[in-house]
């Protein structure tokens, strides 16, 4: 399992709705809308850790 970024949500890897590579890492997402906004700025998920308080509180559809 993997964290998405954006939302703070468990991802299986193997069933993600979306991937990114940044700097050598490979994201997952639960969401095309996580993808689409951790691809326009990943430095604003990546330098809080994400958005992990109560689950979907980050959410983007």
């Amino acid at each position: 399992m993997a964290k998405d970024p954006v939302c703070g949500m468990d991802v299986n890897e193997k069933t993600a709705a979306g991937k990114s590579e940044h700097m050598g890492k490979t994201y997952y997402f639960c969401s095309p809308g996580c993808k689409k906004a951790f691809d326009a700025n990943p430095s604003k998920y990546l330098k809080g850790g994400g958005q992990t308080t109560g689950g979907r509180s980050g959410h983007q559809m």
